[in-house]
C-alpha cells in the first residue's frame, strides 16, 4: 500500500506549504477531503472535474484516513488563520451591503 501511495501522493518543501498533496499537482489531499467529506462531492466527480485520475483522488483519501489527526489539525489551523484575517480585515462589500440593508 505505502508504494501505492507514494506513485499518487507527493510532499514537497515548498509546495502547496509542504502539505501533502496528488503527485506532480497543486491539489492537496485536504482539498480532496473538503470536497468529499463537507461539501459531498463524489470522488468520481472529484477525479473528473479536475483531470484527475480515479486512483490519485481514492489515494488522497486512503493518505487522509491514514494520516487524519495531522491532516485535520492542519485544516482547523488554516481555517483559524482565515477566520482571523477576516475578523482582522472585514470585507468592504459586506461592510457596505450591511449598511444599505439597514443593520
Amino acid at each position: 500500500m505505502e508504494t501505492t501511495l507514494n506513485q499518487h501522493i507527493e510532499v514537497t518543501p515548498g509546495v502547496c506549504g509542504g502539505k501533502p498533496r496528488i503527485a506532480g499537482r497543486r491539489i492537496s489531499v485536504a482539498d480532496v477531503v473538503i470536497m468529499y467529506l463537507r461539501m459531498g462531492q463524489s470522488l468520481e466527480e472529484i477525479a473528473g472535474k479536475y483531470e484527475l485520475s480515479l486512483a490519485s483522488v481514492y489515494a488522497a483519501i486512503a493518505y487522509y484516513y491514514d494520516y487524519r489527526s495531522e491532516i485535520d489539525q492542519q485544516m482547523q489551523t488554516d481555517e483559524n488563520f482565515v477566520n482571523a484575517l477576516m475578523q482582522a480585515q472585514p470585507s468592504r462589500l459586506q461592510a457596505r451591503l450591511r449598511e444599505l440593508r439597514g443593520e
